[in-house]
């Protein structure tokens, strides 16, 4: 008996109680006593019956962890993940989300403090799901906590979508010490260094990246979309359940979507921001609005004119009145293009005026609409009717002027030809 025990792994004490049912009962009483009953602990079926008619309907394309998620916030419907993916096995509904087989790769660890690394990137996607135009989100995340910041929606990649993160991020937190990114062009000048930049020991940069090196934040640049996969990773989520939350709300344009945006992101956080390993924030002091707008813009170099004008973008731009009397012509002066939509004129590092553009809100990198009453415009007047404007007139061809038989560049001509025609026939004669 005590051989039998151990083969069967169970005590000796329990394996002489079950021989004595044995011999008593017979082979039944072998079988577990709750074989056949409905367990206390599983789901009730009103609860069930409603998750799966949920399941079917709104969160059709809910992935198990999302849809545990929403049915605890929305309907007080505490299930795990795995009990809501049994259920859906069960009526034959599986999961949206697919699972790709895992790829071995390097860990990198996380960097200790929050605000020592901020990983940032855009994702143009469907996000309006056809009820708008394709639109791309800027995001930073930090890879300490997995915060997310700041994100703002943008019609399409571009340095003002990153420049305005760093804007409100240098508010809300403060300045991070290094930003990783890809090796896109708006970080890294592909160029070649100028003259200037040769003889003042300057690396070519882009307009993002000479805003980073003026704020001291590092650039680092990722080889490969695996190296900054937490940004990656942040991507695949939102694609997944901030589609659901702009559907919704019903969003249908570029504003729309930033609201709904601003509403989701601390829901977002709350649920996968961690604590990070070392305590303490690594982000420098915050900035004020005003400190703000001043440090974060985009520089442009102008020659003034001798009328006191500048040319940007097209435009021919009237410099505004001086506090004191200076005589600008032919200097060169900076540009700041601040992302409050002003432009400040900066001259030996103080600013003498600003103009207001005539559309506020933040700038186009190489865009510009400067307001009425300092702008000498190039190209023609806007239409202001709603009528379409009317086509250009078709200039007349010139007629085609031939030159007279003795004009000088005919002789030439003909003189060149004789030449010509001698070289040939004296280059024949001495073939023979």
């Amino acid at each position: 008996m005590t051989r039998g025990a151990e083969v069967l792994g169970l005590s000796l004490r329990h394996t002489r109680r079950l021989i004595a049912a044995y011999r008593q009962e017979g082979a039944a009483v072998l079988a577990h006593g709750n074989r056949g009953k409905r367990s206390p602990r599983r789901t009730p079926e009103q609860i069930e019956e409603k998750v799966v008619a949920l399941a079917k309907g709104l969160y059709h394309d809910y992935n198990n962890c999302h849809f545990a998620e929403e049915l605890e916030e929305r309907y007080g419907i505490t299930v795990s993940s795995s009990t809501v993916r049994r259920i859906r096995q069960r009526q034959g509904l599986p999961s949206p989300r697919k699972r790709r087989v895992p790829r071995h790769r390097r860990r990198r660890e996380r960097y200790p403090q929050a605000g020592m690394l901020l990983q940032v990137d855009g994702s143009k996607h469907d996000w309006l799901e056809g009820r708008g135009p394709w639109i791309t989100l800027h995001a930073a995340i930090d890879d300490a906590t997995n915060e997310v910041p700041w994100a703002v929606f943008r019609e399409t990649e571009d340095a003002t979508g990153y420049a305005l993160l760093v804007h409100h991020i240098s508010q809300s937190h403060g300045l991070p010490l290094a930003l990783y990114a890809d090796r896109h062009t708006i970080f890294e000048n592909p160029k070649e260094a100028t003259i200037e930049e040769q003889l003042a020991g300057l690396e070519p940069r882009s307009q993002l990246g000479h805003l980073l090196h003026s704020l001291e934040i590092h650039l680092i640049g990722a080889r490969s979309p695996q190296a900054k996969g937490r940004v990656e990773r942040l991507f695949g989520t939102l694609q997944d359940r901030l589609v659901k939350e702009l559907r919704r709300a019903g969003a249908t344009s570029l504003d729309e979507a930033n609201i709904v945006l601003r509403k989701y992101l601390p829901r977002f956080n709350r649920r996968f921001t961690q604590p990070p390993a070392q305590s303490g924030s690594a982000y420098r002091p915050q900035l004020s609005r005003a400190e703000a707008n001043a440090r974060i813009c985009f520089t442009y170099w102008r020659t003034v004119a001798n009328d006191h004008t500048i040319a940007l973008f097209g435009h021919d731009l009237t410099l505004p009145d001086l506090p004191v009397r200076l005589n600008l012509a032919g200097r060169r002066i900076q540009l700041h293009h601040r992302m409050d939509g002003r432009l400040a004129i900066v001259y030996k590092g103080q600013v003498l005026g600003k103009l207001q553009p005539a559309q506020l809100g933040p700038p186009r990198l190489e865009e510009f609409t400067p307001a009425s009453q300092h702008l000498a415009h190039r190209a023609s007047p806007a239409v202001t009717s709603d009528q379409p404007p009317a086509p250009k007139p078709v200039a007349e061809s010139a007629p085609v002027r031939k030159p007279a038989y003795d004009h000088p560049w005919r002789r030439q001509g003909r003189a060149s030809y004789r030449r010509r025609q001698q070289e040939e026939k004296l280059k024949q004669q001495a073939q023979d």
